[in-house]
């Protein structure tokens, strides 16, 4: 690996997001503070029928999130399985109805987990009307319910959260549509494809034929990464060089994919009215996003073996024109956000190089995670943080001038323990079941042995965080895989919205207390220190006992 290249990206990546932090997070700061609304957003207010000068409670709000979500699924389900009568359909067949409901709970859960081949299963109209717009809507939810949140920490006794519909329209049509037309610019720049031609047949130099399937690319992929949803308009994602030709275009994914998540934090400043407040969540974000790349590279540089050795580091499945680091920092960004695209295929990477990907998720994909529910995640891990920081001190614990009771704290712990219980027990159950068993280890592993089971592992923990990466050695296109892995990452999704919205409902009651020298500076150092340990402490352990049946069982064989 030329380490003197892989410096240069970090440090361009370092350099373009704290550039992009300040004036990124005063925008959606400003977005989402009260104000005149746009032309085009009156317009979307009158065809639902909204008020957007009324404000609702978070029951309300949680209504709107739920009614919005599904409809979405319902719409996606009915352009798939109407697909072959649509414009634009390529000849395709309409997709079968376990795959279709897979797809419908992945676009709109931002997850954008694919059982499937793009290219041979979607035609252009399902791609563009049917999972570019969820890649829309699922993003602006999560950014939606995240403002919610803060806002349940900046207001004194209120019933209110905001209003969810000025919320999504507001994050559609002033921050992810303008930012996903430019970055289609600049995609198309760098040779991404946008186009409608469809499956074009050439004859190649040897004389045989070959089919280059087209298609919108460029505008898929641009909002794809900007909204860390993170499905490929093709099979491969973002190894494909229609999707992702030169290795800066690959840098300028990854900027895409955390630009949003990374500058929340300064929006979160800026509405509880301390600046520090959100430095201190970026330095939790940031410690934990830096470690796990330097593992990530190490291990994957580290390759043992003959061609490893060689070619300078673990190149089975990488891309040349990415290069180890370029692959490694790809993967560290899609998997701690909520993104899933991938430049270089997971399931070739080295056992411990590939057990940093499942442990980026399993700790909650914080650092700096999804549009929103990153944001949202972490300031649920700092509820925590203060409350084991008053119980070692002996005072009732206090974050931002807000009491953390026994309400606060439950929905909290609720919060953190959702993702493992569904990733433990689907696990489970897929080995457990009579009949599933058979089917999972016949059909779906193609690497049986304890690489199978890490390939299992990693599905479940990638549909319950809503990532949507994979190990591709799974074939997940099976009646179990599809219902089994589509209800994770709806529950996945939205238990854990009802309980953050909860949450902020019973924050924006409180009146504010004043700070006294007792109370727990949660700007500090040492405060970074606690959160990072908590997020590792609390969430990671909870998968050690797997995790040692899996990648670390075999990186140490």
């Amino acid at each position: 690996m030329d380490v003197l290249l892989a410096v240069l990206q970090a440090a361009t990546l370092a350099l373009v997001l704290a550039l992009l932090y300040r004036p990124l997070g005063d925008w959606m700061a400003q977005v989402f503070a009260p104000g005149r609304d746009w032309r085009i957003e009156r317009v979307v207010y009158r065809i639902v029928g909204v008020d957007s000068s009324s404000e609702q409670s978070w029951t309300a709000y949680l209504r709107g999130v739920l009614a919005v979500s599904l409809v979405g699924v319902l719409l996606l389900y009915a352009l798939q399985r109407l697909q072959s009568v649509l414009p634009y359909a390529l000849g395709l067949p309409p997709v079968p109805e376990g795959l279709a409901f897979n797809t419908a709970a992945s676009f709109v859960t931002n997850t954008n987990w694919q059982s499937y081949s793009p290219e041979l299963t979607m035609g252009y109209t399902v791609q563009f009307a049917g999972l570019a717009v969820q890649n829309f809507v699922s993003a602006a939810v999560g950014i939606a319910v995240a403002i919610a949140l803060v806002r349940g920490f900046a207001r004194r006794r209120s019933g209110t959260v905001g209003n969810f519909w000025v919320d999504l329209v507001r994050a559609s049509f002033r921050l992810l549509l303008p930012g996903a037309v430019i970055a289609a610019i600049v995609l198309m720049l760098g040779g991404v494809v946008q186009n409608f031609n469809g499956f074009t047949e050439i004859t190649t130099l040897a004389g045989n034929t070959q089919v280059i399937p087209g298609g919108p690319v460029a505008s898929q992929e641009a909002i794809k990464e900007l909204g860390t949803n993170g499905g490929g308009f093709f099979n491969v994602n973002s190894a494909h060089p229609f999707e992702n030709p030169t290795a800066w275009t690959s840098l300028f994914e990854i900027v895409l994919l955390l630009a949003i998540p990374f500058s929340l934090p300064r929006t979160f400043g800026r509405m509880v009215g301390s600046n520090r407040q959100g430095y201190a969540i970026l330095a939790v974000m940031t410690s934990i996003f830096v470690v796990s790349l330097v593992a990530a590279s190490v291990f994957e540089a580290a390759g043992r073996g003959t061609a490893p050795e060689l070619a300078g580091g673990a190149m089975e499945g990488k891309e040349q024109r990415f290069g180890v680091f370029g692959s490694a920092l790809f993967a560290s960004a899609t998997t701690l956000t909520s993104t899933g695209a991938v430049n270089s295929m997971h399931d070739s990477y080295t056992a411990l190089g590939g057990m940093m990907p499942m442990l980026n998720m399993m700790l909650g994909e914080v650092a700096p995670g999804g549009v929103g529910s990153g944001l949202y995640g972490m300031l649920v891990l700092a509820v925590i943080a203060v409350f084991i920081a008053g119980l070692l001190v002996g005072r009732t614990p206090e974050y931002l001038g807000k009491k953390i009771g026994p309400r606060e704290i439950k929905l909290a712990s609720l919060y953190i323990l959702i993702t493992p219980t569904l990733v433990l027990a689907g696990t489970a159950l897929s080995f457990a079941l009579p009949g599933v068993r058979e089917d999972v280890e016949d059909v779906s592993i193609w690497n049986p042995g304890i690489h199978g089971m890490s390939e299992v592992l990693y599905a479940f923990t990638s549909a319950s965080n809503n990532n949507g990466s994979a190990f591709a050695g799974l074939t997940a296109n099976t009646p179990w895989l599809n219902t089994a892995l589509g209800v994770a990452m709806l529950l996945g999704r939205f238990v854990p919205i009802v309980l953050v919205l909860a949450l902020a409902g019973s924050l924006a009651a409180q009146d504010k207390v004043p700070a006294t020298a007792g109370t727990l500076p949660t700007h500090r150092p040492q405060f970074v220190g606690l959160l990072v340990g908590v997020t590792v402490l609390v969430t990671a352990l909870t998968y050690f006992p797997v995790l040692t049946l899996g990648p670390l069982a075999e990186g140490l064989s």
